[in-house]
């Protein structure tokens, strides 16, 4: 499994010490330095399930420096896809990747029905 975090959120410092003390081998992946490809992004969307909204991280700088909550609506799912594969720090983070599941943010509960 791929964790992928950004060092300094301490969100991503709990799901790392929740793995670890359950014992969860994972690779480490920087979400600043290695940023997902719109490829990634767009096979961890339909593989997770979720809305796309969920990936993006709604509580950051950059999404509100954007406007991204007044522009998303308009915007098409390719182009959502696009702009977040433009800059990590606009992704929810952690982001737990496997063969079989997707993960985005960390909830303690919904980590454990998938990986325990």
């Amino acid at each position: 499994m791929q964790l992928i975090q950004y060092a300094k959120c301490s969100t991503c410092k709990k799901a790392a010490a929740w793995l670890q003390a359950n014992r969860l081998s994972y690779e480490d992946r920087p979400i600043k330095e290695q940023n997902p490809t719109c490829e990634e992004l767009t096979e961890w969307y339909h593989r997770s399930g979720l809305p796309l909204k969920r990936f993006f991280n709604t509580s950051g700088n950059l999404y509100k420096e954007l406007g991204l909550k007044d522009k998303l609506p308009a915007m098409s799912e390719e182009e959502q896809l696009a702009l977040l594969a433009t800059d990590g720090m606009l992704v929810k983070r952690p982001l737990a990747v496997g063969e079989d599941f997707v993960l985005v943010g960390f909830k303690e509960a919904e980590w454990a029905e998938k990986l325990l």
